[in-house]
Order: structure tokens, then C-alpha cells, then sequence
């Protein structure tokens, strides 16, 4: 049995929807799955912008949630999670609460793109957006939605880092299919998966272990050595994502995928989950297809890695900032 590429929505149960400024470099993307979908969450970065998280860890009781929003303006973009939940309760989408109301769970990771443009976020109305555009569920890479002020190689400062952006990828072996929706918004180095080719990052001769190096000596002696990053500019980063799967896995299962996700970004990004990062990969499921946990998280790295090489590959130049694509 091989496995091979495919169109993200060609799984069936989830419909992908942007919504941007592109004026002033924000936006975001909703994943809506209407019939409800078992999900799970993995955090490593230490400073997370995320909403509604703890409800998909196994002890707790919500079940299924109906959408994933990844957005842009750091905390302030948490609003934008509202607009989806207006959106899929106007459809009467949500869990039953009491007669005539139904809550839609909606769960939301934002990245830190406020130094990008101008310092504007996602709020309630784009939220709506995203979610209303979803019934297209037409993919846009690149400049798009919750990429579109997203960046990379922030380590030494804005001016030596590069336009990234949002990226899809999937696969399917036998009935089996994995996908994953990534935006990049890393401090470091973005590389081919498993590769020492340089997609986008750093403009500097200097290799990571040496920038590295520079900053730990210039926080040693509170001081700044040549070509050093400022401790803030490491902490204006996060990498945010969502793999998408119909394998029937259990609530514990999907934490366990996400958590598994996690190692496509390991692969692609360097250095990645850093402390003062909110890397946050969530993990949702229709449940439709018996799987083997084991070959679902073999196949959401791969997506999650080629995911984040479309992202920098077909970011375009914007912001003052180089794109690849556009090279």
C-alpha cells in the first residue's frame, strides 16, 4: 500500500475559509467541521495565544468541537473566534445546551504579527468571514489568512527577516487520509524536511549555532554584541496549525497525533518551540475510517512539514520584507 498526495479537501467532513487585511497585514483562517469532530491539542511553545484549549484534553467533557480558527494580532485576535461561533450558531451548529440553544466550540491559536503592517488584528466581523468563506473551501497559500503577516527568521530583528506565510499539504494511504493547514511565523531558519536546503529565514552569512551563540553571550553581559538579536525579537514568534484526519481515533488519540504533528515542524524549522514561541498544533478528526495511530502521526508529519514549505515557498514579498516567491 503506498502512500500519495492529495487536495486537502478532499477530506470530506471540513471546510477551509480566509479572511484577511492585506492593507495592513493580518487575517485569518477558519476550519469548520459542521458535524462535529473529535479533537486534540499539543502546546510547546511557552507563550501561547490560544482559546478554549483546555476542553480538548481527555479529563474534560466537551466531546467534539465544530471549528478551528488559526488568526493573527497575538491575544487581541482571540476575538475573531466569536465571529465563527455567530457564524455556525446562526446555522443552529453547536453543542445542545438547553432547548433551542446550541453552543458551537470553537478553539483558536493566534500568532504574534503585530510588528508586521500595522499593529490592527482579526476581530468578530473577520472572523465571521473566514467561517462564511469557508463554504467555498478554496485553499490559498502563501499571503493569506492567518499567513498573511506572518514571518520568519525574526531572530536578529525584523530587518534580516523574510515574508512567510500559510500552507497546506496531504496524503492518503489506503482509506486513510491526513492533512495539516500551517502558518509560520517562526524566530529561525526554515529548511526542505529532513534537508540542509535553506527555504527562508536569517539574511545573515552567520549559521543558527553561531546567531545562537551571539545572542546567549549579548543576554549574558546585558549588552549587544554585533549583528545580536534583542531578546524581544525572539519572542514575537509562534507556529500554529491543524491536522486534519478522518482515522477513528479517540479524544486521548487526538492529543497523541497533535503532539506527534509537532515533529513536522521539527524537521522544517530551526531552532523551533522555543520558550517565549506559542507553538500550538491542533489535531481533528471525523472518525470516519479505522486507523493505526502509528501510520496517521508518520503521515501528519509529512503534512505538517510539506506544509510548512509551501507556506515560506509561495509567500510573496510584502511589509518590507522578502518573499520567496517573488525572488
Amino acid at each position: 500500500m503506498t502512500m500519495k498526495q492529495i487536495p486537502i479537501t478532499d477530506i470530506a467532513g471540513f471546510q477551509i475559509g480566509y479572511a484577511d487585511n492585506q492593507a495592513q497585514g493580518t487575517g485569518c483562517t477558519a476550519i469548520l467541521c459542521k458535524a462535529g469532530a473529535v479533537a486534540g491539542v499539543d502546546v510547546r511553545g511557552g507563550g501561547p495565544a490560544t482559546r478554549d484549549t483546555d476542553l480538548l484534553q481527555p479529563k474534560n467533557t466537551v466531546e467534539q468541537i465544530h471549528a478551528v480558527l488559526l488568526s493573527g494580532g497575538s491575544a487581541f485576535g482571540l476575538e475573531a473566534g466569536t465571529g465563527v461561533m455567530k457564524y455556525l450558531s446562526e446555522q443552529g451548529i453547536g453543542m445542545p445546551v438547553t432547548p433551542g440553544v446550541s453552543v458551537p466550540i470553537v478553539v483558536q491559536a493566534d500568532i504574534f504579527d503585530l510588528a508586521v503592517g500595522d499593529a490592527v488584528w482579526p476581530d468578530v466581523a473577520m472572523g465571521y468571514e473566514a467561517a462564511r468563506d469557508s463554504e467555498h473551501n478554496v485553499i490559498r497559500h502563501g499571503n493569506a489568512g492567518a499567513g498573511m503577516g506572518a514571518s520568519v527568521g525574526k531572530i536578529l530583528g525584523p530587518e534580516k527577516a523574510m515574508k512567510s506565510g500559510i500552507g497546506t499539504a496531504a496524503y492518503q494511504c489506503g482509506d486513510l487520509q491526513v492533512g495539516a493547514v500551517v502558518v509560520v511565523n517562526a524566530c529561525g531558519d526554515v529548511f526542505e524536511m529532513d534537508s540542509r536546503t535553506k527555504l527562508a529565514g536569517v539574511q545573515s552569512d552567520l549559521t543558527m549555532e553561531e546567531i545562537m551563540a551571539q545572542l546567549f553571550e549579548a543576554q549574558t553581559a546585558q549588552s549587544a554584541a554585533p549583528e545580536s538579536a534583542s531578546p524581544e525579537s525572539s519572542r514575537k514568534n509562534t507556529t500554529i496549525g491543524c491536522v486534519l484526519t478522518n482515522g477513528a481515533f479517540t479524544k486521548a488519540q487526538m492529543n497523541k497525533l497533535a503532539s506527534l504533528a509537532q515533529n513536522g515542524l521539527s524537521r522544517t524549522i530551526r531552532p523551533v518551540n522555543m520558550t517565549l514561541d506559542g507553538d500550538t498544533m491542533f489535531a481533528i478528526t471525523t472518525g470516519s475510517v479505522p486507523a493505526v495511530m502509528d501510520v496517521a502521526g508518520m503521515m501528519a508529519v509529512k503534512a505538517v512539514a510539506k506544509a510548512v514549505e509551501t507556506a515560506v515557498n509561495e509567500a510573496e514579498t510584502a511589509y518590507g520584507l522578502k518573499g520567496r516567491k517573488s525572488q
